[in-house]
């Protein structure tokens, strides 16, 4: 990397390694590389930001040139366990991560209203950032993180691994490239969400601090949020739901194919269900059907997950999302006809390029080389517009019409208010 905090490093190890014939085991192997690790000096360190299950699954994910060096989590137990477990440091505060200069970049995987205020902390720190999806709590939000990425030049990849799968990005350069003809709709699905939950007042855990867990969102009772997924993804105060939870995957390969941002002002209406009994108020179910200025069509609803490319010479189908995270093609491209997929490796004038990698170990040669990444910010940002237009359609009931140029929702100032949320004191973006 060019950054002067790792020039200050491989100085301070090369230091190291001149004074080793005075202390001859002074330098472990760790520190020299072996076993298909870089020497540390050239490695990216990471502070990893949630240690939830999904936080504790992908610490593996970034490969032999990362290593990671702290580990935060308002849980004492889920910091200390991790951190004992792959050597590094436990924190209960991001802000102590952050405040590391060894820290090069963060993995946020938090829940998700932690994620852009994380993400915003991290950019105006000087670091790196890989988050999870969803990206926002809200649509303004989303926004703002954004440009705080942009104005401080930070590598940004977003957690939707299905994007780095060459079948993905594959499917996507034969539909910008007119293997389907003119595209006239994009259909996307995703799993509904649920309901329920009694919501009652139970005793905070001794190892839980849960001021800190709950952050920006408004100060509720205790009721085992923090707990599990279900606990909290089903919650407005600390997500979006399953509207984002899931269909952040099949929207950011639609976006991987088809620029919405372009494609001119576009009118957006939704019908769905909200829960008005029990702790769980994020959408159940949705069916959303969108307009762009040029004709092309869009739904999003609840139903299998997938993302379809339909145009005037057939669809194509690029593959679902995995939870494992792996290089290669990933699952196979639909097609109909079949014959579209013919000469598959012939996509003339677009290239979206490949991951170096899985997923995790190409945001760490995005880092080190100071290349977009193969899901960036933009991309995030994008499918945040549609799944946050959705739900703002379905609580307010109306038919929306969205400006791309000046990123807001014309002619409705109550709809409007709702791409927003306040944050609790004293958390900023």
């Amino acid at each position: 990397m060019a950054s002067a905090k790792r020039v200050s490093r491989r100085v301070a190890i090369k230091g190291m390694l001149a004074s080793a014939a005075a202390a001859p085991y002074a330098i472990t192997s760790a520190a020299l590389g072996g076993e298909g690790k870089a020497p540390a000096s050239e490695r990216v360190t990471l502070g990893h930001i949630g240690l939830g299950a999904r936080g504790q699954h992908i610490v593996p994910w970034f490969g032999p040139q990362a290593h990671s060096v702290a580990f935060c989590d308002p849980f004492r137990s889920r910091r200390e366990g991790v951190a004992k477990h792959y050597g590094g440091t436990p924190y209960a505060d991001l802000r102590e991560v952050l405040a590391r200069d060894d820290v090069d970049a963060v993995v946020v995987e938090t829940t998700d209203h932690w994620h852009v205020p994380a993400t915003t902390m991290a950019a105006n720190a000087g670091k790196d950032v890989y988050c999870e999806k969803p990206f926002g709590l809200c649509l303004g939000w989303s926004l703002a993180a954004r440009d705080a990425l942009k104005r401080t030049g930070r590598v940004f990849q977003y957690g939707t691994q299905a994007l780095s799968y060459g079948n993905v990005r594959l499917c996507a350069e034969l539909v910008r490239s007119g293997r389907i003809g003119e595209v006239r709709e994009i259909a996307v699905s995703t799993g509904g969400g649920q309901s329920g939950g009694l919501g009652k007042p139970l005793p905070v855990p001794d190892d839980l601090d849960y001021d800190l867990w709950l952050g920006a969102a408004p100060w509720r009772p205790y009721c085992g949020q923090p707990l599990t997924q279900d606990g909290w993804i089903y919650f407005y105060d600390y997500s979006v739901g399953w509207v984002g939870g899931m269909g952040s995957h099949p929207l950011a390969a639609a976006e991987l194919g088809f620029d919405s941002h372009l494609a001119g002002p576009f009118q957006i209406e939704a019908k769905g269900t909200i829960p008005r009994d029990g702790f769980r108020d994020t959408l159940v179910a949705w069916d959303a059907r969108i307009e762009f200025a040029n004709g092309v069509r869009m739904t999003f609803r609840n139903g299998p997950t997938l993302t379809r490319f339909i145009g005037t010479e057939g669809w194509l189908e690029p593959p679902n999302v995995d939870y494992v995270v792996s290089g290669g093609q990933g699952g196979g491209i639909g097609a109909q006809p079949p014959a579209l997929l013919a000469a598959r490796s012939a996509v003339r004038g677009v290239d979206l390029g490949r991951a170096r990698g899985n997923h995790g170990e190409e945001f760490i040669q995005a880092v080190k080389t100071r290349t977009p990444a193969t899901v960036g910010i933009d991309i995030a940002a994008r499918s945040d517009v549609i799944l946050h237009l959705t739900d703002v359609a379905v609580r307010t009931g109306r038919k929306l019409t969205w400006d791309p140029v000046k990123e807001q929702i014309v002619g409705d100032p109550e709809a409007a208010r709702l791409l927003h949320r306040p944050l609790r004191e004293p958390w900023r973006l």
